[in-house]
C-alpha cells in the first residue's frame, strides 16, 4: 500500500484497492490505520526544483557548536531555499539541501545567512550536478 500512494499519493480508494486485490473496506481500513499510526503523515506533490526555477542544488555539511544545535534547528528552517534539514553523527553535525534559484543566491544562503547564524563553526558545500530518479518504497 505505501509503495502505491508513494508512486501516486492521488490514487483513488477504489483503484488502490484493486492494486492490492483486496475489499475497498479492507483498503478503507488500513489507510485510516496508517494516518492514525502517523505512518502516512500527509499527501503533495512531488515537484522538480528545475522547472519550478531553481536550478542549482547542493548539499551543505555544517558543524556547529555543540550547545547550539537545539536552537540553530529553528533558524535553519527560516533560511530561504532549505529544502531538508538532517542532524547526523560523524565529521560534521548538520546536513542541508539547499535548492536556489541559481549559484549567486546560493552564494548569498551559504555565505550571507548560514554563516552569519550563532554557533556555526564551518560549512562544506556540494554541487548537486544530476539528480537520479527513485523512491525508498518502489
Amino acid at each position: 500500500m505505501l509503495a502505491e500512494l508513494s508512486a501516486d499519493g492521488r490514487l483513488a480508494v477504489r483503484a488502490l484497492a484493486e492494486r492490492l486485490h483486496i475489499s475497498r473496506t479492507n483498503a478503507y481500513a488500513r489507510l485510516e490505520r496508517l494516518l492514525a499510526e502517523g505512518v502516512i503523515t500527509g499527501f503533495g506533490a512531488r515537484i522538480d526544483p528545475r522547472r519550478a526555477g531553481l536550478g542549482t542544488s547542493a548539499y551543505i555539511m555544517v558543524t556547529v557548536e555543540q550547545t547550539s544545535w537545539r536552537t540553530m534547528a529553528t533558524d535553519l528552517h527560516e533560511i530561504p531555499y532549505v529544502d531538508h534539514v538532517a542532524l547526523v553523527g560523524g565529521d560534521f553535525d548538520i546536513l542541508l539541501l539547499v535548492r536556489a534559484p541559481d549559484n549567486s543566491t546560493l552564494r548569498d544562503v551559504v555565505l550571507e545567512r548560514l554563516q552569519a547564524l550563532d554557533g556555526v563553526r564551518s560549512t562544506r558545500t556540494w554541487l548537486i550536478f544530476e539528480e537520479l530518479p527513485g523512491s525508498v518504497l518502489s
